[in-house]
């Protein structure tokens, strides 16, 4: 939980690196988290509180999209790479599994040594 709390207290920073656990861990309590707006929204009959979730999360979620990028020493604009039909999505699947950089990059020190 803290994961995904500390990527909302960076909601907009997309400079220096992102774990891999701190990724991921955001991408497993965002689904659960619009899960359960999902539900609610349908249970109570109002869709625009999930609407509404959906867009709060897409800037923190391409923050820390781009920081995991940059911790395995690949820019940002990586992430363009995705809107590539099929093939796009299996590559950036690949680079955001993939382990960081050991020390430092031009990003910034690796957090796992910090």
């Amino acid at each position: 939980m803290s994961y995904y709390l500390s990527v909302w207290k960076n909601y907009a920073k997309f400079s220096g690196r992102a774990r891999r656990k701190e990724y991921w861990m955001f991408v497993l309590f965002n689904v659960l988290a619009a899960f359960l707006f999902m539900i609610v929204s349908g249970i109570l009959k109002m869709p625009f509180l999930y609407i509404i979730y959906a867009l709060a999360v897409i800037c923190p979620s391409l923050a820390v999209c781009v920081r995991r990028l940059h911790d395995i020493g690949k820019s940002g604009a990586w992430f363009f790479i995705s809107f590539v039909p099929i093939i796009g999505c299996i590559w950036i699947l690949i680079l955001l599994c993939k382990d960081s950089q050991p020390g430092d990059n031009s990003y910034g020190p690796n957090p796992k040594e910090m």
